[in-house]
């Protein structure tokens, strides 16, 4: 008899488990307390302006080149990663044509051309940057635990620390760079830039982010025999005696019988649910299952805001030069990135603004990207179709953090884009970490 596996929590950590488990000939169950699947990367419903319905994201995404577990789940449950990702060499670029963007090279080849071709920067800021990327290559992309990115790039120019590090840094690690971890922004640049040909390639969605692999795989999970319960909130766990089908100790989820469980939800709610079961283990154990709750709780969060607003459509081409452009943050200016929805196949004049490590009201964010819209894009009319603010959409990855480790008692496991690990919360670690998930059963 298969073993039992409970999988709580249907984001892409909880997906990527739940498929490891079941190739691994395990009987899996997920639950999820939403009604949809995909955690804070899913579809969310709207309308525009005109009353049309459309789907839109929690939040906008990007995937790179170098997400080779998150390209391989998704070809694994039938998702095209061609079709569903429209690729692109790394591209920094402003509306007025300056800044970065890579040519389809292998690497190292691809970022000295970008950089030598950058438009805007000056050859001291080129130099600059030529010889500090040497440096972290010659020293194996690592530094001190305590070194924050500011601190790293201290040889960099402002225009460089402006236009390339700031706005890398806030997509990459949604932390500012005076307080983000030199280590983890060390680590994408080595996997991204360092990886291979296409490894630094923007993987753009052309289609929801719930689309994208989260309800594929409910598709092949159920498909595969495992159960998927949505709308479901785990509200208690605990240690069932051994004597089971397979002889050791198990795991009751809300009375329901598991060997092993795996806690694929936000590292408050991994908290909550880990204390439930305190009282149900010998002493060393909750005490160890105690401290892990301790470590889960003092995490702390930034918010990611995406601002999507409608535009008249465009008579002839489109809205931008570019499906996404890089915009200039400052005093007033709260937005880093701007994507043209139109161009990656939804409704033609959407534009998608993402405020990462955001901050602020509502309305007050509203205000100020349209404002930041009409300066730097030169566009008028546009209305606010929907503003999804993610308040903790992110662990704040900074300098020498101790993350939660993905153990925490026999058959008991945590994954998660927080959990332990070199990455930052990204797509990619957390199905990395979900994937993981399988080899502590």
């Amino acid at each position: 008899m298969a073993a039992r596996v409970a999988v709580i929590g249907a984001g892409w950590a909880g997906m990527a488990a739940a498929i490891a488990h079941t190739q691994a000939g395990r009987q899996v169950t997920v639950f999820e307390a939403a009604r949809t699947v995909g955690g804070r990367a899913r579809a969310v419903p709207a309308s525009l302006p005109d009353g049309t319905a459309a789907t839109l994201d929690n939040g906008q995404h990007i995937l790179i080149g170098a997400y080779a577990t998150s390209l391989r789940l998704m070809r694994l449950v039938g998702v095209d990663p061609d079709a569903a990702l429209l690729r692109l060499p790394l591209t920094l670029q402003f509306p007025d044509g300056q800044g970065l963007q890579l040519p389809d090279l292998p690497p190292p080849l691809d970022a000295l051309a970008g950089i030598a071709t950058a438009r805007g920067w000056g050859w001291r800021d080129k130099l600059a940057l030529l010889r500090t990327a040497s440096d972290w290559q010659r020293r194996g992309f690592c530094c001190a635990p305590e070194v924050s990115v500011a601190q790293l790039c201290a040889g960099l120019t402002p225009r460089l620390m402006a236009e390339f590090i700031d706005p890398l840094c806030v997509s990459a690690l949604n932390t500012l760079s005076h307080e983000a971890s030199g280590q983890v922004f060390l680590r994408v640049l080595q996997d991204s830039l360092f990886s291979g040909r296409g490894g630094s390639n923007l993987l753009l969605p052309r289609t929801d982010l719930g689309a994208l692999f989260p309800e594929a795989a409910g598709r092949w999970l159920q498909a595969q025999g495992g159960a998927l319960h949505t709308g479901h909130r785990v509200q208690r766990l605990a240690r069932s005696p051994a004597g089971g089908p397979h002889g050791a100790a198990g795991w009751r989820v809300d009375g329901l019988p598991f060997e092993a469980v795996v806690l694929a939800i936000t590292s408050t709610e991994a908290a909550r649910l880990a204390l439930t079961a305190q009282s149900t283990l010998p002493g060393p154990e909750a005490a160890a299952l105690h401290a892990w709750a301790d470590s889960a709780q003092a995490l702390r969060f930034t918010a990611i805001s995406t601002v999507y607003a409608q535009a008249p459509a465009p008579s002839h081409g489109h809205l931008l030069s570019r499906p996404m452009l890089a915009l200039r943050p400052g005093a007033g200016r709260p937005a880093q990135f701007v994507f043209d929805r139109g161009q990656l196949g939804g409704p033609a004049g959407l534009l998608a603004f993402v405020v990462s490590a955001s901050a602020g009201d509502r309305a007050t964010l509203e205000r100020a990207v349209l404002q930041q819209t009409r300066e730097q894009l030169g566009l008028q009319g546009l209305g606010i179709v929907q503003t999804v603010i993610e308040k903790r959409a992110t662990f704040a990855c900074t300098p020498g953090l101790q993350r939660p480790a993905p153990a925490l008692a026999d058959g008991l496991c945590a994954c998660g884009d927080y959990i332990e690990g070199p990455y930052p919360a990204t797509l990619e670690g957390a199905v990395l970490s979900g994937t993981a998930a399988a080899a502590l059963a």
